[in-house]
Parts: structure tokens; C-alpha cells; sequence
């Protein structure tokens, strides 16, 4: 018997390619997106016909019971978030309402509606901020460093209060950065890939960024959505860290992309601008993710080479 999932946030990287991977499970896929004039469905234009697509928010608990009631679904998978960590400091409110608050109310709509169902938290290892100790795992101490990061820590302690309050199943995957050709334009990895891209092609001369020493712990989003679908088909729910457990500077993404298009030396083409430095940066991000290789048998499969390789080479045939 076919499963049905339901996605918040499917219109975004990670739901676009979660919707992927379960329509090719066998799923039935309902998606969650917000009512606006005109739709954003640039990363599901190829699933319109085989996905089902819902209106809701996550600052309107009422709206999500009803996706619950149309939808049915077994499965939860709550990725909706106000994701760009630096926005966060613009809208800090804004930010807390959906990628905090509205992790209780999709938890409250699910115990209100079927609290049998299985429910997947994204949450972020902007959680550790300052890295406590490096790697980080399931037991490090948290210290956010940005009103994101502070968010995504009330939606991760609030998914595990439902768990152990209301014995639902509610797990929380606790991702490090990772990217891929759907990632948006306003992230720094995404912004160097279709720099390169127009500067290969003569449609730019420099690409603006702020700070090149900071650390990442890089990985393939697709990689990790299989981490998402493994940690729900667990008979019990837990958290889990998915990284790489290794790291790259913003200066070793720049010498991989602009290697992608035969450049060796790209200092000329790159440009620091104070705008881009966050208030309270975070110089290192690395996970352990030695618990979700033992408890459910993953390990990344794609290199940072070729993650880098994949975004430049999309960018440069979106393009032509």
C-alpha cells in the first residue's frame, strides 16, 4: 500500500527534491505553498502534473489543519522556513513566526488532526552557531548566532517536547550546508556558481561577496533528503546530524567553481563588500554524522568536487 506525504516548504531546494525522491518511492505527494499572485514553482515546474499542490501558511495554524484533513498523510515533512540567515536580521520577527512558531503549529494541527502521524523536523546546524565543540554531534551544546539560528533551536527543543509529551513520532534532522543547482540566488554558494557562469560567458565582470574565510561543512542536497526519508522509516523517532564531517572555505568553493570554467586565478573577478558580513558571523560549521552512518546506514555519496561542478555546469546551460 502506497504512502502520502505531505510537504511544507515544496517549492524550495529541499522540498523540490524530496518531492523527487518519494514520487519515485511510490508516494502519493501533496505540497504546501503560500498564497500569493503569481507562484514560485521554478524548482517543481516538472512535477505540477504529479504533485498535489495545497494553500497554507505556517503563521495560520488553521490553514495547515486543513492541508492535514485534505491530505491525509502518513508522513509530515516540514521544510517551509524563512531560510536565508541573513535576511534574519532584517526580519527577525518574521522569522521567528515561521521557521519558529510554525513548527508548533504544524506539531499542534498534527495532535489536533491524527497525532499518529510521522513528523520530520528540519533543523539546522545554524543551531551550534559557535561550535562548542568541532565536530559537532546529537550532544553538542547549541549556540545560535543569528535570530535564524535562534528560531530553528525553538522549532528542534519543540519537536522533541511533542515527542516526549505526547509520544508522537517526531524526529528532527539536524542538517549542515547543503547545496545543489536549485539552491536560491541570494545564497552564497549559489551566487558564486552563476557568477562564474556569467563571467565564463561574458555577461559579467566580478561577482560581490562578503566573507572568504568562513568554514562550511558542504554536502548534496539530494544526499540528504535520503537522510530525511531513512530517519522517518525509523520504528522509533530520534535526531540525527547529516554532514560530510569535513570542511571548505568560501575561497576553496571560489577555486573549485571558477576551476569548473579553466579559470585558476579568480582574485580579479571576486569583490568584498562589508554589506555581506553578518553582524555575529559564524566562522566554522562541521558535523559528526557517525550516528546516522550506524542507526540508518547513510553516508554521503557526493564529493564537494562534484557538488560544485553540478551548480556551475546548471547555471552555465540556464544561461546559454
Amino acid at each position: 500500500m502506497s504512502k502520502t506525504a505531505l510537504i511544507t516548504g515544496i517549492n524550495g531546494m529541499d522540498g523540490s527534491h524530496l518531492a523527487d525522491f518519494l514520487l519515485k518511492k511510490g508516494y502519493t505527494v501533496y505540497g504546501v505553498e503560500r498564497r500569493s499572485s503569481s507562484k514560485n514553482r521554478i524548482n517543481v515546474e516538472h512535477l505540477e502534473d504529479k504533485v498535489i499542490f495545497l494553500q497554507g501558511d505556517l503563521t495560520d495554524q488553521n490553514s495547515l489543519l486543513r492541508c492535514l484533513k485534505e491530505s491525509n498523510p502518513d508522513e509530515v515533512y516540514n521544510l517551509a522556513a524563512q531560510s536565508f540567515v541573513g535576511e534574519s536580521w532584517n526580519t527577525p520577527e518574521h522569522t521567528s513566526e515561521v521557521t519558529g512558531l510554525g513548527v508548533l503549529r504544524i506539531l499542534e494541527a498534527i495532535r489536533e488532526y491524527n497525532p499518529k502521524i510521522k513528523f520530520y523536523q528540519a533543523s539546522s546546524s545554524e543551531m551550534f552557531g559557535r561550535m562548542v565543540e568541532n565536530p559537532a554531534n546529537e550532544n553538542t551544546p547549541f549556540y545560535p548566532r543569528s535570530p535564524y539560528g535562534v528560531a530553528k533551536l525553538y522549532g528542534h527543543w519543540i519537536t522533541k517536547n511533542y515527542r516526549e509529551s505526547y509520544d508522537m513520532f517526531a524526529c528532527s534532522g539536524i542538517l549542515f550546508n547543503h547545496e545543489s543547482e536549485r539552491r536560491g540566488i541570494e545564497f552564497v554558494t549559489r551566487k558564486i556558481s552563476d557568477g562564474v557562469a556569467r563571467i565564463h560567458l561574458g555577461l559579467a565582470d566580478h561577482i560581490t561577496l562578503g566573507n572568504l574565510e568562513a568554514k562550511r561543512d558542504w554536502g548534496y542536497a539530494p544526499d540528504y533528503i535520503e537522510a530525511m526519508w531513512l530517519m522517518m522509516q525509523q520504528d522509533t523517532p530520534d535526531d540525527y546530524v547529516i554532514a560530510t564531517n569535513e570542511t571548505r572555505t568560501i575561497r576553496e568553493f571560489l577555486d573549485e567553481a571558477f576551476g569548473v570554467v579553466g579559470i585558476t586565478n579568480w582574485e580579479p573577478y571576486v569583490k568584498q563588500d562589508p554589506r555581506f558580513m553578518r553582524p555575529a558571523e559564524v566562522d566554522v560549521l562541521k558535523g559528526d554524522y557517525t550516528k546516522a552512518n550506524i542507526n540508518l546506514g547513510w553516508v554521503p555519496k557526493t564529493s564537494f568536487k562534484d557538488l560544485v561542478r553540478i551548480m556551475v555546469e546548471n547555471d552555465i546551460k540556464i544561461l546559454q
